[in-house]
């Protein structure tokens, strides 16, 4: 499915970009360093009137910005939550974000958080649901969902879809888009016994708006997702096999946990542009 390589449902390539992080705020104000973009967690800027969204607004005066979230819940089976969409459009309205992303997951049910990324049943049934949902989301936003493929650590025993799979009649049947993460195909691969390659290769890669790179924490019989860095070399092999099957898309480099100063970040994803050569 990876053959052709087709512009980005209408989404610009905005380059090679770091996360956004408040431990990052003042040196970015007080030096607006050179850096292509920035995604921002959507999240920790809703429902609130202080200084995270004056500072979300000055530097979106400044740089391109996405959104990208973790509170959309999009396979849970509690109705969908209309008004954070809403609230999601408002600030994507009020920072001029390029797009929304979210993941394929569920965080919660019964009207209950459980503020992690909780893995999706794999199954026809569940691919309808999360098209559905999608789909209104879609309407709210007035443009395609952006959804990320996630780290996972077990599968369920009704799965009959793989998740590669899965994601491809997800973007085709929704029209959504997708958020490539390949330090999430590498972790996965190492839980599941997964081939990154032939992952890759089952995406409709046409598809892919934007690409994550992150560090993570290898236990030896496991892979955990821990978004720290720097990144690994098996990680940089899977965003050039991407590249090599045709993706072309904005870049963007997580550090979340022991952040070093910014400009230790923005060095390590000037290491993808290293890593794949000229764009």
């Amino acid at each position: 499915m990876s053959s052709a390589a087709q512009p980005r449902l209408g989404f610009p390539d905005l380059g090679i970009g770091v996360g956004l992080r408040t431990a990052h705020y003042r040196e970015i104000l007080d030096h607006w360093p050179e850096m292509a973009w920035f995604e921002v967690l959507t999240d920790n800027y809703l429902q609130t009137q202080g200084r995270p969204l004056m500072v979300l607004d000055a530097i979106a005066a400044r740089y391109p910005v996405a959104l990208h979230g973790v509170g959309l819940s999009i396979g849970s089976t509690d109705p969908l939550d209309v008004a954070y969409v809403r609230e999601v459009a408002a600030l994507q309205a009020r920072v001029g974000a390029r797009w929304v992303s979210d993941h394929l997951c569920w965080t919660g049910v019964l009207g209950r958080n459980s503020h992690d990324l909780l893995p999706m049943p794999l199954t026809d049934a569940a691919l309808d649901h999360v098209v559905g949902r999608v789909r209104a989301v879609q309407d709210i936003l007035g443009q395609p969902l952006v959804l990320e493929n996630p780290s996972t650590y077990v599968g369920f025993r009704a799965d009959t879809w793989h998740e590669a799979d899965f994601l491809a009649e997800l973007s085709v049947r929704s029209g959504c888009g997708l958020l490539l993460d390949v330090n999430n195909v590498y972790v996965s691969s190492r839980n599941h016994g997964w081939n990154p390659s032939d992952y890759l290769d089952r995406l409709p890669l046409d598809r892919v708006v934007q690409v994550h790179v992150a560090g993570h924490t290898d236990m030896g019989t496991h892979c955990v997702d821990t978004h720290i860095g720097p990144v690994v070399e098996p990680v940089w092999a899977v965003l050039r096999e991407a590249w090599r099957l045709g993706v072309r898309a904005s870049i963007l480099l997580e550090w979340d946990a022991e952040i070093p100063s910014f400009a230790e970040v923005a060095a390590e994803a000037a290491r993808s542009a290293t890593a794949l050569g000229p764009r």
